[in-house]
């Protein structure tokens, strides 16, 4: 998978379906085997899409209606979107996000954290 190019099924039609849903832009920071698979090439297949932050916090209530567990875009691709309750994310990770999809969505603006962020937060949780 490439960050820069086309989203991967079935995560395009899962992602598309809740860019579609918003009526503003929403900024997604991105964890987990998803990010692992996709910028840092280990093959682990994952059914979730993990993420530490959304924003604006008021979309996070109608995003995991439509796409969290149970939701119906789950039932529809068998993926959903899954907040990490308990992640340590290092001070000013933020300046190492990488922004990827750039092109793909209207109003979803997707973020991976930084491979020694990502590390670091699943060294504090116990999870590699």
């Amino acid at each position: 998978m490439s960050p820069d190019g086309p989203v991967p099924d079935p995560w395009r039609g899962f992602l598309a379906e809740i860019d579609s849903a918003l009526a503003s832009p929403t900024e997604l920071v991105l964890m987990g085997g998803f990010v692992i698979s996709l910028l840092y090439g280990l093959d682990r297949e994952t059914q979730d899409l993990d993420y530490c932050s959304l924003t604006p916090s008021s979309n996070e209530a109608q995003i995991l209606a439509l796409a969290g567990l149970g939701g119906p875009l789950c039932r529809k691709f068998h993926r959903y979107l899954e907040r990490v309750p308990i992640a340590t994310i290092p001070d000013g990770f933020e300046d190492r996000l990488r922004r990827i999809f750039a092109e793909a969505f209207n109003h979803l603006r997707l973020f991976a954290l930084d491979p020694y962020d990502l590390a670091l937060s699943k060294l504090e949780r116990d999870s590699l």
